[in-house]
């Protein structure tokens, strides 16, 4: 079947966005869906620990989330707003700026008598490329002035919580201008017990981007262009994936970011490949997954690419039954929401 992007709509009562996170991060509610079948259960995310084998691997995406969103003043004293999204060399970055039409090449943002960028080049999809050219670099701009980047769907101003709680527990490596949310229902206790078990884990880095909030606005999915996501697998990391792979173990990917990498990663023999790269994959239905066996994630957008990846991993029929039980059982929805697994 050819799916358009129509097909990924459905309703969600607004009070069921989730707003704030809830005070113990594996407490949150998890759909798990069986792909098989479609069959459904419900349990809390701390009941993952009964569900994976000893003999599987679990993948984490330890990117870190930066203090992205910067709130500044243009020439003329008018405010205005850049997020960082990627660095570049040195202290040019890629970011994305408000008002749009406002920033062009030559003006610059002051966010303080200290730092300030100037807009470097006007990029399509909405991208700038900005240079910072105050006393204060990138880093030191970020630490003082940075603000939480909260999803748009968050309408509430970030608070001194969600430092940590817009963060999951194992967050190593800075990049992301968004949390790879899957993750945030981790504790550290509950990863302990993993590993007491005797479940392998293991980490890669994915940076997400802005573009995870993007809606796919096309109305056929081939036509939509993804904004490139730098991500890096470690030689261990390959290494356990395609040993645990070798003898007939499942993978278990946490969030759409580490299925993303692993599937830009593979070759044609089915081995994951070790480096640095960038990734531009769109999946959607159909897809056949080459890595991944078992998908722990949050819910997502209507009309989003992680929605459709979702879909091509558990079937579209059975994920968007999903969604509709989901929202009649008074599921929690986005980045502070409750779980899937797809098993």
């Amino acid at each position: 079947m050819t799916y358009r992007t129509s097909d990924f709509d459905y309703d969600l009562p607004s009070g069921q966005i989730a707003q704030h996170p809830l005070p113990d991060r594996d407490a949150s509610r998890l759909l798990v869906l069986e792909r098989a079948t479609g069959a459904i259960r419900h349990l809390r995310f701390r009941d993952l620990l009964a569900l994976i084998p000893s003999s599987d691997l679990l993948v984490l995406n330890t990117s870190r989330v930066i203090p992205a969103r910067l709130h500044g003043k243009r020439d003329a004293g008018a405010p205005a707003e850049i997020l960082l999204v990627r660095r570049l060399a040195d202290d040019t970055w890629l970011a994305m700026g408000h008002p749009g039409g406002k920033l062009k090449p030559g003006r610059r943002v002051t966010f303080g008598e200290d730092s300030t960028v100037e807009i470097v080049e006007v990029l399509g999809g909405g991208l700038r490329r900005v240079r910072f050219v105050g006393s204060l670099d990138a880093r030191a701009t970020l630490a003082k002035y940075g603000e939480v980047p909260l999803p748009p769907y968050i309408t509430r101003a970030p608070t001194a919580a969600d430092l940590d709680r817009y963060q999951t527990v194992y967050a190593a490596h800075d990049g992301s201008v968004a949390a790879p949310t899957a993750g945030l229902h981790f504790t550290t206790a509950l990863l302990a017990q993993i590993h007491e078990r005797g479940i392998a884990v293991t980490a890669l880095d994915l940076h997400v981007g802005p573009g995870t909030f993007k809606p796919v606005e096309t109305e056929t999915l081939d036509a939509h262009t993804m904004h490139p996501e730098p991500y890096e697998i470690s030689e261990g990391a390959a290494s356990w994936v395609n040993k645990v792979k070798s003898v007939g173990g499942g993978v278990w990917g946490v969030g759409t970011t580490v299925v993303r990498a692993l599937e830009s990663a593979v070759d044609a023999q089915g081995q994951v490949r070790t480096g640095a790269g960038e990734t531009s994959l769109f999946i959607h239905p159909p897809y056949e997954f080459k890595v991944v066996d078992h998908l722990i994630t949050n819910f997502h957008l209507p009309r989003s690419t992680l929605l459709m990846l979702v879909c091509a991993f558990g079937g579209y029929e059975h994920v968007m039954a999903a969604y509709r039980e989901a929202v009649q059982e008074g599921y929690r929805f986005y980045s502070y929401g409750d779980a899937m697994l797809l098993i």
